[in-house]
């Protein structure tokens, strides 16, 4: 099936013309490490350099340029994700904003409390409450995953959620393997006996349509520069959530949600940059409505056409002897973790970036999934993860390069 045929408004090679990151001569397949940026975004914090760096709230026009720049970011996050503007918390990663609504969150708890994390997900999402956890007494339980099949069941969590259970933190997609857990039904467990549901979107939000409310999140976070923008995090949530708690702050910083949350002075050239990539996503589409109706049917395309090259690479490690693709869930991103018998992953991906692919290896911060699967000691594994601007010639270009690397 042509590139095309799955794609949105426009031919590939014009989409891939958008990013003057692209080489024709190199292979990116380092996505779920930061993505490149379309030309777009790169003019838009250009702009916002130049003309929007005053301080907010101010009296003057160029703070007034800055005041609207974080407001547009935030809406433009809201439609994103199908939350409230007001509910849109931004920092410098995902990371930073984790650990200081588990700051924020753990403040209430006491020993006896439970939360519940899980093996698949990114450290982000489990070191935060480990540390929140043993600072408040409570004790932290841990939902596994199959390592024969990279599933994350809803039924690993029956064990570990209970009436003492303060939170649930899951991933959307893992950031390794591509897993795309139930996330509804398990919030929904962390929902029955009260607990709430923080969920790290982070590998998720560039693949396809979002709805936090379908997926039952009280929290959802994510990072714009794994879906085409600046480095910026963001954390969603609904405005009365955000609204009982109390974190940590300046005395003169802002009481109102969501400022209280965002620490020191924004960076409104990043901002606008956010903006700027998720109004690029929504033109992908000649759907009309609303920008987030444009997102839904822009963003349900894309994963439509990942798909296709994800069957496409799978395909091809399959017929590569020597080859071990870790887990096949079956709902998953476009991101592929692999062994190759008797190379060791860094000299895997050494190779490949001698030939002008790039992957990464490691534990890419999957820590406890590299444990689960016994390779933490050994390196971990080779990622490979695909967005949209990969064709198919990428894939067969990297699928040619393992079998080389394999037959050596």
């Amino acid at each position: 099936m042509p590139d095309q045929a799955l794609l949105l408004a426009r031919p590939l090679e014009q989409i891939r013309a958008d990013f003057p990151g692209l080489d024709d001569s190199n292979v990116a397949l380092d996505g779920a490490a930061g993505t490149l940026v379309p030309a777009a975004v790169t003019e838009a914090v250009a702009a916002a350099t130049r003309f929007s760096m005053a301080n907010l709230h101010g009296e003057f026009a160029a703070s007034a340029r800055s005041t609207e720049t974080v407001a547009s970011a935030r809406r433009a996050v809201a439609d994103l994700v199908g939350g409230q503007p007001h509910g849109v918390v931004f920092g410098p990663n995902m990371t930073t904003l984790t650990f200081h609504l588990a700051d924020a969150l753990s403040s209430g708890w006491h020993a006896g409390d439970e939360v519940v994390v899980t093996s698949l997900d990114h450290d982000a999402n489990i070191r935060p409450w480990i540390i929140a956890a043993e600072r408040s007494g409570a004790t932290v339980r841990f939902a596994e995953f199959d390592p024969d099949t990279g599933e994350l069941a809803p039924e690993a969590f029956d064990a570990v959620v209970g009436e003492n259970t303060r939170l649930v933190a899951v991933t959307a997609a893992s950031n390794a393997i591509g897993t795309k857990p139930d996330v509804s039904a398990i919030s929904e467990r962390a929902h029955n006996v009260g607990a709430l549901a923080y969920v790290d979107g982070v590998h998720a939000t560039p693949h396809g349509p979002i709805d936090i409310a379908a997926l039952g999140a009280d929290f959802y976070a994510f990072s714009t520069y794994k879906m085409f923008g600046p480095h910026i995090g963001a954390v969603v949530a609904s405005p009365a959530l955000l609204d009982r708690l109390s974190p940590a702050k300046l005395a003169p910083s802002p009481e109102e949600v969501p400022e209280r949350f965002e620490r020191g002075t924004p960076s409104f050239e990043l901002l606008a940059g956010v903006t700027a990539a998720i109004d690029w996503l929504a033109d992908l589409t000649d759907a009309g409505g609303s920008r987030r109706e444009r997102l839904l049917a822009a963003l349900q395309a894309v994963e439509e056409y990942l798909q296709e090259r994800l069957c496409q690479a799978l395909e091809g490690l399959g017929e590569i002897d020597g080859v071990r693709v870790l887990g096949a869930p079956r709902r998953r991103t476009p991101t592929i973790s692999f062994l190759i018998e008797g190379r060791s992953p860094n000299e895997v991906a050494r190779c490949l970036a001698m030939q002008g692919i790039s992957v990464w290896d490691g534990d890419n911060y999957a820590f406890e999934l590299m444990h689960r699967f016994g390779l933490a000691e050994s390196g971990g594994a080779v990622r490979a993860s695909i967005v949209l601007y990969n064709d198919a010639s990428d894939i067969d270009r990297f699928l040619a390069a393992v079998a080389d690397i394999a037959r050596r």
